[in-house]
């Protein structure tokens, strides 16, 4: 990686972000200040620290990119970037709890930044947590970060969550826009759900929101291709049954069909850690890790993946 590739993802990570209701995939940079002015404040040591450690991030070598934030961290242990800098790092080594306390310092730091926010609830929900018990600590009297956090859970297909939150944010043209997309979305989701053909038959017939129930649920999307609002119903399913890996792999087909591969990823390769014996599903698994890391453009790990997958199966 060279020196503009560092500076510009540096750039991405420590900038204010604003995010209109047109930018739902990439955030934008909205300040005009470069990296390299932020770095002038900071020691020699500081910027060969933070770019190595961006560098190694960069590569996927995780552990030596934290034990380089870390002697940032000690350098200044009130700069907010190198906290949110911890906390994707950690969330991508799925030390949660390790990267909770990291995430929410740079939130609180910066309650506006949506960057910032989209962490914070990953890492919560990594975790089954829900935003809603962690009210009191966090600025829900920063109408932005309401507006944000909607913008998260619309992005996430978490379209009922998104409109709760619009209902108690100040109206501006931004919440206008946003609420009309999101009654969309759950009307769409709706009519995904209902055409998914799922029947609860005298052999399958559960409880509402047993495992039976979600797994005949996302059968049915699987088999008519209705992947609208498979990622939600997967999603839901995972907060009841956060150790089963089909409801994994389900959220991973959803994303990768609704290209968000880095989304597939994290949800696939979760699936993994809780994958014991089954073969077909660890093929299936694979297969789509392989779609989703080449859809990122690196066959290194799409051909280990696809290595990994076994006839007969």
């Amino acid at each position: 990686m060279n020196i503009s590739s560092i500076i510009s993802t540096f750039f991405w990570g420590m900038l204010f972000v604003s995010i209109t209701i047109n930018a739902q995939e990439t955030p934008e940079v909205a300040e005009n200040q470069s990296a390299e002015v932020f770095l002038d404040d900071y020691s020699d040591d500081f910027q060969e620290k933070f770019f190595e450690a961006l560098k190694q991030k960069g590569i996927e070598n995780y552990d030596r990119a934290i034990n380089l934030m870390l002697v940032c961290k000690q350098l200044d242990d009130k700069n907010y970037v190198v906290d949110h800098e911890l906390a994707q790092l950690y969330l991508k080594e799925k030390q949660y709890a390790v990267a909770e306390p990291y995430a929410l310092t740079a939130l609180l730091a910066e309650p506006e930044n949506l960057w910032y926010t989209n962490t914070y609830v990953e890492i919560l929900q990594k975790q089954q947590k829900s935003v809603e018990g962690y009210k009191a600590q966090l600025p829900f009297d920063n109408a932005k970060f309401k507006e944000n956090l909607a913008l998260v859970y619309y992005r996430k297909g978490r379209a009922k969550a998104a409109q709760s939150i619009l209902k108690e944010t100040p109206e501006s043209s931004f919440t206008q826009q946003l609420s009309v997309k999101v009654e969309d979305l759950i009307a769409a989701q709706e009519a995904a759900i209902k055409s998914s053909s799922f029947t609860v038959t005298n052999e399958s017939r559960a409880e509402s929101g047993s495992f039976e129930q979600y797994k005949a649920r996302i059968q049915g999307m699987l088999r008519t291709n209705n992947f609208l609002a498979l990622d939600q119903v997967a999603g839901e399913a995972l907060e009841s049954y956060p150790s089963q890996p089909y409801f994994y792999y389900a959220q991973g087909y959803a994303f990768n069909k609704k290209a968000k591969p880095r989304d597939a990823i994290e949800a696939l390769e979760t699936g993994l850690d809780y994958l014991v014996g089954d073969i077909a599903l660890a093929n299936k698994i694979y297969q789509e890790l392989a779609d989703a890391y080449n859809s990122v453009n690196n066959s290194v790990k799409a051909n280990m993946y696809l290595r990994k997958i076994k006839p007969g199966f």
